[in-house]
């Protein structure tokens, strides 16, 4: 704005095309930047994945399933907590601290000889299925309810 002797304010021409340069700048890197706009993108070869959501539950459900490994190669046992597993592989203790996992709820159970770990969506729809593993290390899951020890492996 300047003004134009007359008591006026008025705005350049310049300053117009410049404010819709930044405004074009802007909206494009709100486009480009992570949110997703189309449908889901494969994060490797295989991912089973339907969405962002699950990619992420899966993600951390096999970062705890590789932590159990190793873990039990050090110490011929299973961990009983995630705390417990915290500072193993790239389980951190962060990672153990929280169950709300996003869109999800982490749930760890020690047993005997083993664990159980389900990821539970906090909505069930097409982009998010329940998820479960145990100490045998493979993923199942369910759309639409828990997933469980009968589930369909995911692929």
């Amino acid at each position: 704005m300047i003004s134009n002797g007359k008591g006026n304010q008025v705005m350049r021409i310049g300053s117009l095309r410049g404010s819709a340069i930044t405004a074009a700048i802007l909206l494009f890197g709100m486009l480009s930047s992570g949110a997703q706009t189309g449908p889901y993108q494969p994060k490797f070869h295989g991912d089973p994945a339907h969405s962002e959501a699950e990619s992420a539950a899966l993600g951390y459900m096999r970062v705890v399933l590789r932590a159990q490994r190793e873990y039990k190669k050090r110490h011929d046992k299973f961990a009983t907590s995630l705390p417990a597993l915290a500072g193993t592989g790239t389980f951190t203790k962060r990672m153990a601290r929280s169950m709300d996992r996003g869109d999800y709820t982490a749930s760890f159970h020690s047993k005997k000889e083993g664990f159980v770990l389900t990821m539970i969506p906090k909505q069930y729809d097409d982009q998010h299925r329940a998820f479960y593993a145990e100490d045998d290390g493979v993923i199942r899951g369910e759309e639409g309810k828990p997933a469980t020890a009968d589930s369909p492996k995911v692929k």
